[in-house]
């Protein structure tokens, strides 16, 4: 456990001279506040204070004094050095001004639903694999064009960012992350880190920081990094597969059971039951922008239909080879653009509505889905994601479990951005109805 003593201690001994205080608003944007080190131990003893109405999603103005408090177990170096010595990083919650916690503050949602796991005596791992673009600048403006030609797991020459993941993963070791593997993914200019899993709110921590870290980086190198699901048409686009276990009190995997179906259990089956009901209106999380419904199309390796399986990677949800303590499921639709805390909340409370509730989840689909004719599809009962967030977002406003998975404030907050999203995008005129319409009529 890491102390007020132990932070300031390592403070004085590494001549840290700023602390970033670091926290997301309802999307899931890195925000923070940098203070100077001299002020970290009136930060750890009671917060410091903020205007919470200038943050999407959190307060009206009359409602804006908010406080930071920063969690001791998140303290990290970060690894690169500002004018004049180190800088650290600490992630915090979102508190009121009485000391309540925040109800919007998604660190907190997530806080809740895993409160609800352990009442059930269950702890949801969570291991997910972050894809993303680079891409080269103009005039130091982000264009669409990659840095390089590679394609899955190639190498260098055609792979020219061999350098820029190796420096991103030492980064994050530095940071005590424990990466599992880097490699170039399908698309030019794609890449894909992937870290070893823990709880999920640690997991969430590090996927802010991943996409911090990454984008500093590229950033030094004259590139831009984007976790934006869809940037080019055509291209594979960018997903964040999330692979989930349940563990209980003495540390057992319950996912897996020796003398279950494939070695699963009821428990994993039930599981998944709660996701395949429950994933409409978690997808409207998972998958938050109108991009994000781009990449949700049938020939580019995400997940269209709403299935499960052993092994077959054209289900929404499979359950890959390993067994014993390696047990888990693989949910293959969200991206990287939400916000993992709420993201990791809503599939915890949805999968644990399963189990409470015993939902089968129906027999597993082994064939391609994507070789099925509509006519198969069909007689096979198999349902599809929303296809588009409007689509989405009315799933989530019907779904109960969801909406409480969320807490009222962070349901609202995240309904009235996401349909203003909508809203301005249904709105507008793009330039492929120029292209398609303007000298046709």
């Amino acid at each position: 456990m890491i102390t007020t003593d132990g932070i300031l201690g390592t403070i004085g001994e590494r001549n840290i001279k700023f602390v970033r205080l670091q926290f997301v608003d309802i999307l899931g944007i890195i925000k923070n506040v940098a203070i100077p080190a001299s002020q970290m131990e009136k930060a750890l003893d009671v917060g410091i204070s903020f205007d919470g109405s200038s943050i999407e999603g959190f307060a009206r103005i009359q409602e804006s004094d908010m406080v930071l408090k920063p969690d001791p177990e998140t303290f990290r170096i970060l690894p690169w050095d500002a004018n004049g010595g180190r800088v650290a990083g600490i992630v915090c919650d979102v508190h009121l001004h009485d000391g309540a916690q925040f109800p919007g503050c998604p660190r907190g949602v997530l806080k809740r639903a895993e409160k609800e796991a352990e009442k059930m005596g269950y702890v949801m791992n969570i291991g997910p694999e972050l894809e993303f673009f680079l891409f080269e600048k103009e005039d130091g403006l982000p264009t669409t064009i990659p840095h390089d030609s590679g394609g899955y797991f190639d190498f260098p020459p055609v792979d020219l960012a061999e350098d820029i993941r190796r420096d991103i993963v030492i980064a994050l070791e530095e940071m005590d992350f424990e990466i599992e593997a880097s490699h170039h993914e399908v698309a030019h200019g794609q890449h894909e880190i992937d870290f070893k899993y823990s709880d999920a709110l640690s997991t969430a921590d590090k996927v802010v920081t991943f996409k911090y870290v990454t984008k500093t980086i590229a950033t030094n190198k004259d590139l831009h990094a984007t976790f934006m699901p869809k940037p080019v048409f055509g291209a594979s686009g960018s997903g964040m597969h999330i692979n989930i276990s349940l563990f209980n009190k003495n540390n057992e995997n319950i996912f897996y059971d020796l003398n279950g179906d494939h070695e699963i259990s009821d428990h994993a089956r039930h599981f998944i039951g709660g996701l395949l009901t429950h994933i409409r209106a978690v997808t409207a999380i998972t998958n938050p922008l109108v991009n994000s419904y781009k990449r949700l199309v049938s020939g580019y390796e995400a997940p269209v239909y709403i299935t499960w399986s052993w092994a077959n990677r054209s289900s929404l949800i499979r359950v890959p080879a390993a067994r014993g303590m390696g047990t888990r499921i693989e949910l293959r639709s969200p991206d990287p653009s939400c916000n993992p805390y709420l993201s990791f909340a809503v599939i915890l409370m949805a999968g644990l509505d399963g189990i409470k509730n015993k939902i089968d989840p129906g027999a597993p689909i082994e064939e391609n889905i994507y070789e099925m004719d509509s006519h198969r599809i069909m007689d096979a009962g198999i349902d599809t994601l929303p296809t588009s967030l409007s689509l989405a977002l009315d799933h989530l406003e019907s779904d109960a479990v969801v909406r409480r998975a969320l807490g009222e404030h962070a349901y609202s907050a995240f309904m009235r951005i996401a349909t203003g999203e909508w809203d301005a995008y249904r709105t507008q005129v793009h330039q492929w109805e120029l292209d398609r319409y303007l000298q046709l009529f």
